[in-house]
């Protein structure tokens, strides 16, 4: 009986390419799977017919060889497979595409950094002006550390730690389940390859010890809220001797009672009285470096308009430059008059003259109109 194409067998075209084929028989695969179909002769040949095709064509050079010859390329003497399955690396073709789903279960794979210590994390909050200036703080963290009686090994002094004879060291152990490799941690040594027999009594041997460590970190000028500072190997003493975690410093940035930040620009708000606004005058700001500035204020200016101060604002980050300071005039309306100021604001209303007020002139000008409007339609 003639063998089927590897191409049909796969339910798929001569010029199906790689994804396409791996889909296909990922899918076959479990269809006919002998798990699946406990018993059934004709299922168990449909998948050593799939896998045989599959572990050809995923092949670039067993392809080329087959779209050329056929079934003749893996014949006796010109390639290593024979008729059937003989010759095929069942295993390796099926793994090759279950590993995706199963990861380390599939065997090949293994957890590299498995006794590293855990990354850790601190959050730091500082003023606006330590973001200005720069700082360095000192912080306290509760971590685990390296046991110093055992140094890190786990084993009271004078003794050692085993090699596993479980998993000969490996941390992991194989069982066979049919067409499956599966790989899993090794139960005795908890997947460290290490048994210990005489556990160090300060740390009841994890090789580690819970302890508060004081840190020095350094703030550099110019951070901003959510800045992540990296402490490499200050994080959590990893197990039986292996690397430290590291230590992530989240900051975040309290708010100013005078200063807004908008990146590297600063805001403040800026009261003005009635007068100066509408007269003209000079007015004394703040800077966030704890100097002062003076601002001019043109006569008539108007509420809410900004004067820039340039690199007046927050530096640059690992740079020279530094941002603006923008100041808006808030106008202050005069509360709690007396009699003679009463007067004298009435005398003003009375005295102004158009174009004095060209904001509220143009107002009512635009609502006198939407008015007429509204009495012709």
């Amino acid at each position: 009986m003639s063998k089927r194409c590897y191409y049909e067998t796969l339910e798929c075209a001569k010029g199906a390419t790689v994804e396409t084929l791996k889909s296909s028989y990922r899918k076959l695969a479990m269809k006919f799977h002998p798990d699946r179909n406990p018993g059934d002769a004709t299922a168990e040949v449909r998948f050593k017919e799939i896998s045989e095709a599959y572990d050809v064509l995923k092949d670039d050079q067993k392809r080329a060889a087959y779209d050329r010859f056929g079934h003749a390329a893996f014949e006796a003497g010109m390639g290593r497979a024979g008729a059937g399955a003989a010759g095929f690396d069942f295993a390796g073709s099926f793994s090759d595409v279950f590993e995706d789903f199963f990861g380390d279960l599939m065997g090949g794979r293994r957890n590299k950094r498995s006794n590293r210590g855990q990354d850790l994390r601190y959050n730091l909050e500082i003023s606006l002006e330590e973001a200005f200036r720069g700082r360095s703080s000192e912080i306290k963290v509760p971590t685990m550390v390296t046991c110093d009686t055992c140094t890190g090994s786990g084993a009271e002094p004078g003794h050692s730690a085993e090699t596993c004879p479980s998993c000969a060291g490996h941390g992991k152990v194989r069982a066979t389940q049919g067409f499956f490799t599966i790989e899993r941690s090794c139960a005795p040594c908890r997947g460290t390859g290490k048994i210990v027999r005489h556990p160090c009594k300060t740390c009841r041997g994890a090789g580690t010890v819970q302890k508060e460590r004081t840190l020095t970190v350094d703030v550099p000028p110019g951070v901003e809220e959510g800045t992540r500072i990296r402490l490499s190997g200050e994080g959590a003493a990893g197990g039986n001797g292996g690397p430290n975690g590291d230590l992530y410093i989240f900051l975040s940035v309290a708010e100013h009672a005078i200063f807004q930040r908008d990146g590297h620009n600063l805001h403040c708000r800026a009261p003005v009285s009635f007068v100066t606004a509408s007269l003209g005058g000079c007015i004394e700001v703040p800077t966030l470096d704890g100097g002062r500035a003076k601002v001019t204020i043109p006569e008539g200016t108007q509420p809410g308009r900004q004067f820039r101060l340039k690199g007046k604002g927050m530096p640059v980050l690992r740079s020279a430059q530094r941002g603006d300071l923008y100041i808006e005039v808030a106008v202050e309306t005069p509360v709690k008059l007396s009699k003679r100021q009463k007067e004298l604001l009435r005398e003003f209303e009375g005295e102004s003259k158009s174009g004095c007020q060209p904001e509220a002139e143009g107002f009512m000008a635009r609502l006198k109109e939407f008015w007429n409007g509204c009495d012709n339609a």
